[in-house]
């Protein structure tokens, strides 16, 4: 199986049977795109929803937001040979990792289920929330795809315990 891992402001799509696309998000959403008649789909990854008004973007920074990811994503998939009817969406991500950073996890899904919806295309799975990162893993040929939670980093070792008898030594 052949992997393409994509990051933030990244997309891929895909027809191939032996092929998967990866990501970890955190805050970030992905959105798979699936067309089950074409036996094609793909997947994007963005930092934010949308621009604030006043905010002046270049085409790099644009990258970054679900306005500008979701429409090359629907476009590259309808390139490919999607229908757009046809079109089943699954979102992941959005958790709310950093407490100080007011709710940007729900914030981005709220956009990406509003975007969708808006489109009129359909929304399967939903796994947004939390506030723990996800590996998804999404086989854009037959739709199926594997979310989990990144575990929590493992606690350090514990250090052994000081003797209490200073500067000794057994030799044995």
């Amino acid at each position: 199986m052949r992997t393409i891992p994509i990051i933030q402001g990244e997309h891929a799509v895909v027809k191939d049977a032996d092929t998967v696309i990866s990501t970890l998000l955190g805050s970030c959403i992905a959105v798979c795109l699936h067309d089950a008649e074409a036996r094609l789909g793909g997947m994007n990854h963005f930092l934010l929803g949308e621009p604030s008004p006043e905010h002046t973007l270049s085409e790099l920074d644009l990258q970054r937001y679900g306005v500008h990811a979701m429409e090359v994503l629907i476009n590259a998939t309808m390139k490919a040979g999607a229908n757009r009817q046809n079109l089943r969406a699954h979102l992941y991500g959005g958790a709310n990792i950093i407490a100080g950073l007011g709710g940007i996890g729900t914030a981005n899904a709220a956009f990406a289920k509003r975007f969708l919806e808006t489109e009129g295309i359909a929304i399967g799975h939903v796994d947004t929330g939390g506030t723990r990162a996800r590996k998804v893993e999404f086989r854009p040929f037959d739709g199926k795809i594997r979310a989990r939670c990144v575990s929590d980093a493992p606690p350090p070792p514990k250090p052994d315990p000081t003797p209490e008898h200073g500067g000794e030594i057994e030799l044995f």
